[in-house]
């Protein structure tokens, strides 16, 4: 089962659960769902009503951790610790995992040296045991660790919840590539019709070729034939010749005289 089927079942699981509950019993809701190991999309949640009947309430501030794992960042929930309840270890992971992919999302090659920064990781072997065995193994990113240049080679990265604002600008970036893939289009229809063109012609330069080809092959076969070779001596022998020939049979010859 991909990532992404795993996803639908337990954030379908989870929507069905918040529309359930009320009040504090949705602040348990919102910690199993950020806690979860398997879980890594929250804008559905955070569109239920009942989660979004806690605003003004004095649960509201779970719906800025809810926010905080849609789209923010480890870095994110240090620089609001002060307002923000105290996450367990089961939610810190999940939000240095969620932050490894949104650093994914900018760059493909991501040194070692930023990522202990934003993972707030103090070595290299434990970031590398936390990208092995927490997000490889998980299955939201596939990469490659360089030791030797301390990076991490991004070759897959689950994606995220869409950012507000961000719905605009994915479309603008969607319009630009499908005009580009159109252009692309046309011009790649240009060249096979070109190549059709072009394939036409030399099978028709072959054929001449072939067919000339033909041709002399016949006329040296007729040459080589005998009987062909008899007529044209034939043809092309002197006038006369052959009379001469018999009338030179028939004249008796002279004999010389003897040489005393």
């Amino acid at each position: 089962m991909d990532i992404e089927q795993k996803q639908a079942e337990f954030i379908d699981y989870f929507v069905k659960q918040a529309e359930n509950q009320k009040g504090s019993s949705l602040v348990n809701v919102i910690v199993e769902a950020t806690s979860h190991p398997s879980l890594f999309a929250f804008s559905e949640i955070l569109s239920v009503p009942s989660i979004i009947q806690l605003q003004g309430t004095e649960f509201s501030v779970y719906i800025d951790v809810l926010r905080l794992f849609a789209h923010g960042t480890w870095s994110d929930y240090k620089s609001n610790a002060g307002s923000l309840p105290p996450l367990v270890p089961s939610q810190v992971r999940k939000l240095k995992q969620l932050s490894l992919l949104t650093l994914a999302e900018v760059d493909k090659v991501l040194p070692y040296d930023l990522l202990m920064v934003e993972l707030d990781v103090s070595n290299v072997r434990e970031l590398e045991d936390f990208l092995i065995n927490e997000c490889m193994y998980s299955g939201i990113v596939r990469g490659k660790l360089d030791q030797l240049r301390r990076c991490f080679e991004v070759q897959f990265a689950a994606g995220r919840d869409l950012r507000p604002g961000q719905l605009g600008s994915m479309i603008q970036t969607l319009s630009a590539w499908l005009s580009t893939s159109d252009n692309l289009l046309v011009s790649i229809q240009d060249k096979i019709k070109w190549a059709d063109t072009r394939s036409e012609l030399d099978k028709k330069h072959q054929k001449e070729i072939e067919d000339r080809v033909e041709e002399v092959k016949k006329t040296l076969n007729l040459k080589a034939d005998p009987e062909f070779r008899g007529h044209e001596e034939i043809c092309y022998a002197e006038p006369g010749g052959v009379m001469d020939y018999e009338e030179d049979r028939s004249r008796p010859k002279r004999r010389r005289p003897p040489v005393s």
